[in-house]
């Protein structure tokens, strides 16, 4: 009796404690090409540049991961290594109850994005002088905490960037069909004042059957309108925005595969009218993939006007291979752990 009394203590005793778990995960990769970035050749510190000779190169990462929590309070961290200089690297670290969520990841929480900073396009690093677009073509993330909130249909969340004064907040409401949005991103601080820095989105949304129909306006004279219909494998879209531009795209997918098609029409002057195509097909543990993207010319790696890449994964290894229009090509192995 005292053997029960005593366990039955015990559990009642831990019953409160916090339940903590640890996991851990690891990848590699070994590859030969000369695949670049964005607006990048491969081995260029600048836009554009000349697409090098192909080299091997190995990436590593290991990532320790660690979560727990009691009945009203959860939380979780992590501890990245990869094959750069770096060495260790701190992960996401997160804590909720109820409702509200607190995010800290240092240039890595998604909301704060700029696509201009002199200090990007040598360092990586947040601030700078605004430019007219970064070295290799491609939004950065710059938000170092949030903090957000969600109940029922309703949703908030404020960002901020320790290295500048730069945030955003954001507010939401969804209410069966219905999706309203609010989005106030100042970041004025990072493009030193540029136009357009300073601004306040609102959105809304509304599911009517098949279709569903968008719209988004900002207080810097930007606005955006479409409207999806989804009939079976197959969606299209019809869109236009402030430049009087418009354009129809098509979706579909039979099985394994999907073909993906787009046009913009009536663009303003001195941009192009944008024509994009994109087929993937899966058959077991085979993929295959295409895609062209006319606005894309003169860009690098993914980004390329046209990509074609294939894989094929066998015993836990992944062996791939990818080319683009700008002669780049990259073979490679990859191993999850």
């Amino acid at each position: 009796m005292k053997k029960v009394l005593l366990t039955s203590t015990a559990l009642v005793m831990t019953a409160g404690v916090a339940a903590a778990e640890m996991s851990m995960s690891a990848s590699a990769k070994l590859s030969y090409g000369n695949f670049g970035t964005g607006l990048t050749a491969s081995g260029s510190a600048v836009a554009g540049g000349t697409v090098p000779d192909a080299a091997w190169s190995s990436t590593a990462d290991l990532t320790v991961s660690g979560s727990g929590g009691g009945g009203s309070l959860s939380y979780s961290a992590s501890l990245e290594i990869d094959e750069g200089g770096d060495g260790l690297d701190a992960g996401a670290f997160t804590l909720s109850t109820g409702g509200l969520t607190f995010v800290y990841d240092d240039n890595d929480v998604g909301g704060i994005k700029t696509t201009a900073t002199t200090a990007d396009a040598t360092s990586g690093a947040a601030g700078g002088t605004a430019v007219g677009a970064d070295v290799d073509g491609e939004d950065n993330t710059h938000g170092d905490y949030k903090i957000s909130y969600a109940a029922g249909g309703l949703s908030g969340s404020y960002t901020v960037d320790n290295d500048t004064d730069d945030t955003e907040m954001t507010l939401g409401y969804a209410s069966g069909a219905l999706t309203v949005g609010l989005a106030m991103l100042d970041e004025c601080d990072n493009l030193a004042g540029a136009a357009g820095c300073d601004k306040t989105t609102t959105s809304v949304g509304y599911v009517m059957g098949d279709a569903t129909v968008k719209l988004s306006a900002d207080d810097n004279d930007d606005w955006d309108a479409s409207v999806a219909y989804v009939s079976g494998g197959t969606t299209m879209t019809v869109a236009t925005d402030e430049t009087n531009m418009y354009s129809a795209g098509l979706s579909y997918t039979s099985g394994d595969m999907t073909f993906s098609a787009r046009q913009e029409f009536n663009n303003p002057a001195g941009t192009v009218d944008e024509t994009e195509f994109g087929l993937s097909y899966k058959a077991g543990d085979m993929t295959f993939g295409a895609t062209y993207d006319s606005g894309q010319e003169n860009h690098f790696g993914d980004e390329a006007q046209t990509v074609i890449n294939a894989s094929y994964a066998m015993d836990g290894v992944t062996f791939a291979g990818k080319a683009t229009d700008q002669d780049e090509v990259e073979i490679s192995m990859s191993f999850a752990f």
